[in-house]
């Protein structure tokens, strides 16, 4: 997989976000040390509908409202940077302080671990396949010969990797979730993979399309810190489990899955 260079893409002021503080830094309650005064600055990537996505002009989603949560609870405001997952993946975006968090429905690896530490997990994932409806594709066996459309630097793309010589399939690299599931729709690839969340979303408003399967892979999603910044994974653990203790973490997950967390 090729590296892509990190991009200075602008910030996106969602709602509930704060606009971008200058200075040299700043203390959340507790004292631990965030980039700007009175911020937590997150970077993710954009567009991972629930997680992340932009609507009307705003950036929203399951990990907006979390982590504004546990913003909220340090005595902080977010910001959110939009920024290529590959630069978040390898830890630059985090150990060169360009932010303090990520949060990008991004799961916990060991890969990932020698990058950068992670929060305790606050959700769980599977992995789904997409094809169009119709195509009688319901196991990666049923691709031989076929189109495999992967996101880049995602955990799918490593189970499609891993599966590729038994299924005889040919893995083809897309850099986002939109292009990957365009790809689809467009027969550029057969099926594409991803996680269940995203292609469940997508698939309630494209009925030209379908999930036909899902592979129980033990994926858990965690919020990314820089390397040994223990004050801050701390903190952010305390928030989670007051935030899952006093029923706001299930008024999230509630107003972004209809249903509460099983």
């Amino acid at each position: 997989m090729a590296l892509l260079p990190a991009l200075a893409l602008a910030t996106a002021a969602a709602a509930g976000c704060a606009e971008s503080t200058t200075g040299g830094g700043g203390t959340a309650d507790g004292g631990v040390q965030v980039i700007k005064a009175g911020v937590l600055t997150t970077c993710t990537h954009m567009d991972y509908k629930p997680f992340q996505f932009h609507d009307q002009g705003n950036v929203v989603g399951f990990d907006v409202d979390l982590v504004d949560a546990i913003a909220k609870d340090m005595g902080l405001k977010q910001e959110i940077v939009d920024t290529p997952f590959e630069g978040i993946q390898s830890g630059e975006d985090l150990n060169t302080r360009r932010c303090d968090v990520a949060a990008a429905a991004m799961s916990i690896t060991p890969p990932r671990e020698e990058n950068f530490d992670f929060s305790d997990p606050y959700f769980e994932a599977t992995q789904a396949l997409l094809t169009k409806k119709g195509a009688n594709i319901r196991s990666l066996a049923d691709l031989r010969g076929k189109k495999l459309g992967v996101q880049l630097a995602t955990t799918g793309e490593t189970y499609a990797n891993d599966n590729k010589a038994a299924n005889g399939y040919e893995v083809v690299q897309f850099e986002d979730l939109p292009l990957s599931v365009t790809a689809v729709e467009t027969g550029q690839v057969d099926a594409a993979i991803n996680d269940n969340s995203v292609f469940g979303d997508f698939v309630k408003t494209n009925p030209n399309v379908e999930i036909t399967n899902e592979f129980t892979t033990g994926d858990q999603y965690g919020i990314g810190v820089a390397t040994g910044n223990t004050a801050l994974k701390d903190r952010i653990n305390a928030a989670l489990k007051k935030l899952r203790e006093n029923g706001e973490y299930n008024r999230i997950y509630e107003k972004w899955f209809g249903k509460a967390p099983q």
